[in-house]
């Protein structure tokens, strides 16, 4: 066992952005309360936070106006061990209202951190299925000193950088970046947090990053990789959602999980 593996040392929040609506899976519900398996993806981002036992506190950053909607679903699926009005066992959780940008919802949900927390884990919604070996890596990896970390896993596809055009128009092709160099990168991404926090308040309006550590990498502060996992794939299309479907018939099978 890893030694993120242990509540010992530095105390880990991780922050859990739940505010967006998801289009690309369709009309409905938020993305991050679609069910899979029967469960809402959300529960099962945050059991998987949950599941590292360096992390001492989740925070849900629900849709503004969504905010009891999302502590009510969290205490309803609370583990064994924990109770109704805020734990789910050792891990403690918070739900604060979003904005209307998933930068924003991060910084809410950075705001909303007590003392004491020392690094912060910002992780997608939508990767239901990390593995908790990921988790901890990453928390592992900022322990050892590195400011900021990212589980990432080699691009298995050639990559084109083209010149946009109009949906559905040819685009022209600008160059073929080295594959060998590339790296699509997954969450949870891990943080020292004073290093985040002055990534997030040197923003300048209309000018984010599509993540955190892009944020942290204008500062210039060094980002590193670890090692990511298959099964920590972005739930964005129907079609995810069955691979998904698939993954954790797998674990039932094979764990019981």
């Amino acid at each position: 066992m890893s030694d993120a593996s242990s509540a010992a040392g530095p105390r880990t929040a991780a922050v859990i952005p739940a505010a967006g609506r998801g289009v690309r899976l369709g009309p409905g519900a938020p993305k991050a309360l679609r069910a899979l398996n029967g469960t809402p993806m959300l529960i099962h981002a945050v059991r998987a936070m949950a599941a590292s036992r360096a992390v001492s506190l989740v925070v849900v950053v629900a849709p503004p106006d969504g905010a009891p909607e999302v502590k009510t679903l969290l205490a309803d699926h609370a583990l064994p061990g924990g109770t109704p009005s805020g734990s789910w066992g050792s891990t403690d959780f918070l739900v604060v209202p979003g904005g209307a940008t998933r930068q924003e919802s991060v910084k809410l949900g950075l705001d909303a951190l007590p003392q004491g927390i020392d690094i912060v884990l910002v992780h997608d919604a939508a990767r239901p299925l990390v593995p908790v070996d990921t988790v901890d890596g990453v928390i592992e990896a900022v322990r050892d000193g590195a400011p900021a970390v990212v589980p990432a896993l080699p691009v298995a596809d050639t990559v084109k950088e083209v010149e946009p055009a109009a949906p559905g128009e040819p685009e022209p092709v600008v160059a073929t970046p080295e594959r060998a160099r590339l790296r699509a990168v997954q969450t949870p991404q891990g943080f020292d947090r004073a290093t985040l926090l002055r990534a997030h308040e040197a923003v300048v309006v209309g000018e984010g990053a599509t993540d955190c550590a892009g944020l942290v990498e204008r500062l210039g502060e060094p980002v590193v990789l670890v090692p990511g996992h298959e099964e920590a794939f972005k739930v964005t299309r129907p079609l995810d959602l069955v691979l998904a479907e698939a993954v954790l018939a797998r674990r039932r099978a094979n764990d019981g999980f």
